[in-house]
């Protein structure tokens, strides 16, 4: 986390927007929401979930990682954890089918998690061109949803495994079909499997007044 070099009158949630601006720069390929935009020169938090459900997925996937090593110790075994409002997506390899269960098991114990998507398979670890090719999917599919205009592309994380794109966030329906509509678009994938947690127009509005608004002025 940066450090301020000395204190400011900026408001928390301008420094928190900062820092988590500065977290995304060091986090690479993996899965990143942004929490805050600009409108209008007014700050505007566009992050669905929580405060509590931000920290608490951060939590779980610190957690998730170091509980599956300590239960399946060995190179053989590569499995990515990846919290959205406390719903965590399983992917990667494992060597045996018994170790699937056991993952999902050892996660869905943690504190918070309330629900677990297992999607591991049974084999080797992905090569490193395979994880190359897997990373510049996602980069395309990040992409294809910021062009578009009629979704919240920061709404939405993307994660790839084996050309099958997993699409993570709390989304309307509509805005849920359109975003999986464009990620297949995107070539090279597969499959687009939707992770969502899905609201009614009535509960976005109640989550984010500004988000709600352009959702209803979408096509």
């Amino acid at each position: 986390m940066s450090r301020l070099p000395k204190r400011t009158s900026a408001s928390p949630i301008i420094v928190a927007a900062v820092t988590i601006a500065a977290a995304s720069l060091l986090v690479g390929c993996a899965p990143i929401v942004v929490g805050a935009a600009v409108v209008g020169g007014a700050m505007v938090v566009t992050d669905r979930r929580s405060s509590g459900a931000q920290v608490d997925d951060e939590v779980i996937e610190v957690k998730a990682n170091g509980r599956i090593g300590e239960a399946l110790p060995g190179d053989n075994v590569r499995v990515n954890t990846t919290s959205y409002n406390r719903m965590v997506l399983l992917t990667g390899e494992v060597p045996k089918e018994g170790d699937k269960t056991t993952v999902e098991q050892v996660v869905a114990r943690i504190d918070n998690v309330v629900s677990v998507v297992n999607e591991l398979t049974v084999g080797p670890p992905n090569s490193f061109s395979e994880k190359t090719k897997a990373a510049f999917i996602t980069t395309k599919v990040k992409a294809s949803l910021v062009d578009a205009k009629d979704v919240f592309s920061n709404q939405i994380k993307v994660v790839t495994h084996r050309g099958v794109v997993y699409l993570m966030g709390r989304l309307t329906e509509r805005e849920a079909t359109r975003a999986a509509e464009i990620a297949r678009g995107v070539s090279g994938v597969v499959k687009v499997v939707k992770v969502f947690e899905i609201l009614t127009e009535a509960e976005l509005a109640s989550t984010s007044p500004h988000t709600a608004a352009k959702s209803a002025s979408a096509p």
